[in-house]
């Protein structure tokens, strides 16, 4: 008895040790050609001198099918869409009635986006970020991105898995706003409906080309 809790305790400490985010995130590259998710997102802005940090939360959907697109929506407070489609970066203002459209391979680059759906695999990831293993935190195994140009909005990304399963992704820019978003109901490899990245301008809306 003793010699076979032996046995399964040096299996499971494997199993740990194998475990880490850079092992998640490999495994989540290999196995997740497409997902589907609702998603809350809380943005905290650093905080002013003698104030609190004060935070904003949205929630919505995202889907994604790599390489290159992904959609989301967000549904509360305010209706926004972005979708990339693969050639083109939309985002959709609902309140404004207006459409931002931009190249998207000069959109996207080293942004979180290209975590979860540009990069085809992890050595395409490694050519925009350095990535590391971080501790585990909330039960959850995390990698620290940090992007390779020094001279976007950017400054790191740790990117939460729970197995091989994305869960959330903390982003931190360079004015020390910080982005926390977290996925739930996670899908992987959905049958996605026809026309899921596609993106039409409403009636009436403003197009701004940039």
């Amino acid at each position: 008895m003793k010699k076979l809790f032996t046995t399964v305790l040096i299996a499971a400490s494997a199993q740990w040790a194998w475990a880490d985010g850079l092992s998640s995130l490999e495994g989540f590259m290999k196995s997740a050609q497409s997902g589907s998710a609702q998603f809350t997102q809380t943005v905290t802005a650093p905080p002013k001198e003698g104030q609190p940090a004060r935070s904003k939360t949205s929630s919505g959907t995202f889907d994604f099918q790599r390489p290159g697109h992904f959609r989301f929506v967000y549904q509360k407070p305010f209706e926004q869409t972005i979708v990339a489609d693969g050639k083109t970066l939309w985002l959709y203002d609902a309140d404004l009635n207006q459409v931002t459209q931009r190249a998207q391979d000069k959109a996207l680059g080293s942004t979180p986006a290209a975590l979860l759906a540009s990069a085809p695999d992890l050595a395409a990831l490694r050519a925009d970020f350095t990535l590391e293993s971080a501790p585990d935190q909330d039960g959850l195994q995390w990698v620290l991105a940090t992007p390779k140009a020094r001279d976007g909005q950017l400054k790191s990304v740790r990117v939460g898995f729970d197995g091989e399963t994305l869960a959330a992704l903390d982003i931190l820019d360079s004015f020390g706003q910080r982005s926390l978003i977290r996925f739930s109901g996670m899908k992987l490899n959905p049958a996605l409906p026809a026309g899921t990245f596609t993106f039409k301008p409403p009636a009436g809306a403003d197009v701004l080309r940039q």
